[in-house]
């Protein structure tokens, strides 16, 4: 440095100094307790106090934004699964036999579709094993309801003879 008093500053050290001590009418844990006096005036178009510099040091406003080198990403597609869905199944319950459980079984159906082509084996095979279940079920209700109906058709063709 070409300061002639920089060696005297750097020698002489500035004594510790103790803070000021605080009064019981001032509460100092009150985070909403801001000191007295007037807030720092700004008028209008004028830039704030600080600007922060988020350049390396040394650079000014002047010298432009510090470009990146720009990042590699690399996109690993999943590997498909390969569930049964039981679509066909679902649909033909959901015509045939019992409406809203082939419907359910229509959205589960549905559902592990997409987690098979995600790569969620885990999803895909709990949605196929749900979907199963309702297609099965649906279709043993559409035929005990047609078993029934039949039945009481004849029941009915009988009585009448």
């Amino acid at each position: 440095m070409s300061a002639p008093n920089y060696e005297k500053i750097q020698d002489e050290r500035l004594p510790a100094q103790n803070p000021p001590p605080y009064s019981e009418k001032e509460s100092h844990n009150d985070p909403l307790n801001f000191p007295a006096g007037p807030a720092p005036a700004m008028a209008y178009g004028t830039s704030p106090p600080y600007v922060p510099n988020y350049g390396p040091p040394g650079a000014g406003p002047s010298q432009g934004p510090i470009m990146q080198q720009p990042q590699t990403v690399y996109i690993t597609h999943a590997q498909p699964t390969n569930e049964p869905d039981y679509l066909a199944y679902s649909i033909f319950t959901m015509l045939c036999c019992c409406l809203p459980l082939g419907i359910a079984a229509l959205v589960y159906s549905i559902q592990t579709r997409e987690a098979n082509l995600a790569g969620n084996a885990a999803s895909a095979k709990r949605n196929s094993k749900m979907a199963r279940t309702l297609a099965h079920t649906a279709l043993g209700l559409g035929l005990a309801l047609l078993i029934l109906y039949i039945i009481l058709v004849v029941f009915v063709v009988m009585s009448a003879h």
